[in-house]
């Protein structure tokens, strides 16, 4: 049998955890306090019999300051249940949003390193609490006036038609029609625009990020914001869509709805004017001008009622949008945890047969690699560009997990340990550092919160920091981002490497940890790899050759597959693609433009 699928609705109360209740007695509330509202208009009616009923005499009408103080006490009774109701949707409101923000970083936490390259964090922030709070929209407000509105209707109808039937008929009419005009506006194909809608805008966030990221390339190169097409593109689709719906969807039924319901009575005076002879003749025309009193007033009603549904709905298209987002985020990939995790028994790394396809490829990066680390050993992965180097790093600290195949540390599968475990045997140093906008003490006790300020000063001084350190105003304790104090890339990398080696981890992996360095911090983010590396087992890539030549052993990979393995020496002395590549990169070191060619 089928499973029925929930409603958006009741996956969003889902997150509401035990506030959930609360919700249900916040709608009770609402439609409670909208059937509340209603009934001094039938006071008012009350009071127009009266009067009408003694004209001219209008001493006669003893009972009307009753009947208005009964209209007041159920009017400020209707405020306070609504109050009362709205108090109880916000709480509970507030609650799902943050269960969602909660919930999300939990799985978000779960989710393979790898993930993030390929979802921008802008993207994710925007998704995920941008999303959460448009729930709180629809969860505080829009429901509660789904819910009175319904009600609302209801007792309109109920009432339309308790005096005089065809005057109630004839200011319904103008309701029919609006919601008529209101249902074509958002309803149908139109539906499906509100996530166009918001795919736009968070194409347009990610594209955002990406352009603040990038100032500096633009001021050091003097490009303009052009040059930045994809934000400019993402700026300018998210503004024709916009521009779509509000101008091509929206305008003709929104001027409609708009006329028939703040024109209620348009429909009410014909038809009036039709029923009075026959009110003249049967002798009733009191009672029936007291009818028409009452509809005229109580068409005032209509408007307010059909714009809460207009908001209600708006809202609720919103939110099943930010579901569809926020499912987005809660169906990221997770590592898979054993449940009988095992423990290495060394510091070795072994890639058995591996193959690895990234999502959307159709094409291995990793193609049946097959190679092994010993502990201690330090090897390095070479290659041209998209030879799978930084993949076949990226699954040791398990960024991925493999397609077929198996690496290994310490003669474990990486997918049978515990993850805590394996990141305390990895330490990785990547070319892209990044640090905290926190002090650089907290910055390398990110890797262990509990060190003392001896073995981070230690760390600091063996990742060569100490001039670092010496020349910023407040030492380890300054915050690096403020009062513009900011670090070269170089910098970053030293104090990136001061965290690897405070976590003291026995495996350590280098992406091209030198790439970003100028030809000073380089030589001293090598002395730095001195510290890091010493009886340690390391993997390291790098397209700077010179910086691998005195590797235990090199490994080159190219379009996915090991083609070439030995020493420096014995690579260089064969024939073979590090050969070329040697050759070439010295070719390329010894490159020089002379006087000659200087024009």
């Amino acid at each position: 049998m089928k499973e029925k699928k929930q409603s958006d609705v009741a996956v969003l109360l889902n997150y509401a955890g035990n506030y959930k209740g609360l919700t249900y007695l916040g709608l009770v509330l609402s439609a409670a306090a909208m059937i509340l509202g209603m009934i001094p208009y039938i006071c008012i009616w009350l009071v127009a019999r009266d009067l009408i009923a003694v004209a001219p005499d209008w001493t006669r009408a003893v009972g009307i300051s009753r009947y208005g103080w009964m209209a007041f006490g159920f009017a400020v009774a209707s405020i306070a249940v609504y109050f009362a109701s709205l108090m109880c949707t916000h709480l509970a409101a507030f609650r799902t949003a943050t269960n969602i923000r909660k919930q999300g970083m939990a799985h978000l936490m779960k989710a393979p390193l790898g993930f993030f390259d390929s979802n921008a964090s802008g993207l994710l922030r925007n998704r995920l609490d941008g999303a959460a709070s448009e729930t709180e929209t629809l969860l505080a407000h829009n429901l509660a006036d789904i819910v009175g509105s319904a009600a609302m209707l209801i007792a309109m109808i109920v009432i339309m038609f308790l005096f005089d039937w065809r005057m109630g008929a004839s200011c319904l009419l103008s309701a029919v029609i609006s919601l008529a005009a209101m249902g074509s506006m958002m309803g149908g194909k139109n539906a499906g625009l509100m996530a166009e809608y918001y795919a736009a805008q968070d194409v347009m966030s990610k594209a955002g990020t990406e352009y603040v990221r990038g100032i500096p390339v633009v001021k050091v190169f003097q490009q303009t914001v052009y040059s930045f097409r994809a934000f400019k593109q993402a700026i300018e689709d998210y503004s024709a869509k916009a521009e779509h719906f509000q101008a091509d969807i929206c305008k003709l039924p929104q001027a409609v709805n708009l006329t028939f319901t703040e024109g209620a009575f348009i429909f009410l005076v014909p038809v009036t004017l039709l029923l009075a002879p026959g009110a003249l003749r049967s002798g009733d025309f009191a009672g029936f001008v007291t009818n028409f009193v009452f509809y005229a007033v109580f068409s005032a009603v209509i408007s307010t009622a059909l714009a809460r549904i207009m908001f209600a709905a708006s809202g609720s298209m919103m939110a099943s949008t930010a579901l569809a987002r926020i499912s987005q985020v809660m169906s990221a990939p997770t590592l898979k945890v054993t449940d009988d995790p095992s423990l290495p028994e060394d510091n070795s790394v072994v890639f058995r047969d591996v193959c690895f396809t990234y999502e959307g490829s159709d094409l291995p990066a990793l193609d049946h690699v097959s190679f092994s680390v010993s502990p201690g050993e330090t090897v390095a992965l070479v290659g041209p560009s998209g030879g799978g180097k930084t993949t076949a790093a990226s699954l040791i600290p398990r960024f991925w997990d493999v397609t077929s195949g198996a690496v290994e540390v310490g003669g474990v599968d990486v997918r049978q340990m515990d993850p805590h475990v394996l990141m305390d045997h990895v330490a990785f140093v990547f070319q892209n550092t990044h640090l905290f906008k926190a002090s650089i003490l907290d910055n390398v006790r990110a890797a262990k919160p509990d060190a003392s300020m001896e073995e981070v000063h230690r760390a600091l001084s063996a990742a060569q920091c100490d001039d670092i350190i010496s020349k910023l105003p407040d030492g380890v304790n300054t915050v690096i981002g403020t009062e513009g104090t900011y670090l070269s890339g170089g910098e970053q990398q030293r104090v990136a490497l001061a965290r690897a080696i405070l976590k003291d981890a026995p495996i350590i992996v280098l992406d091209e940890a030198t790439a970003f360095a100028d030809p000073e911090n380089e030589a001293l983010i090598q002395k730095a790899f001195s510290a890091l590396t010493k009886d340690r087992t390391v993997i390291m890539i790098a397209h700077r050759l010179s910086t691998v030549v005195g590797a235990d052993r090199i490994i080159v990979l190219d379009q996915g597959h090991v083609v070439q393995s030995g020493t420096h020496s014995e690579l260089v002395a064969g024939e073979g693609l590090y050969r070329r590549m040697w050759n070439d990169y010295n070719s390329a070191v010894k490159w020089r433009i002379s006087a000659e060619e200087v024009i």
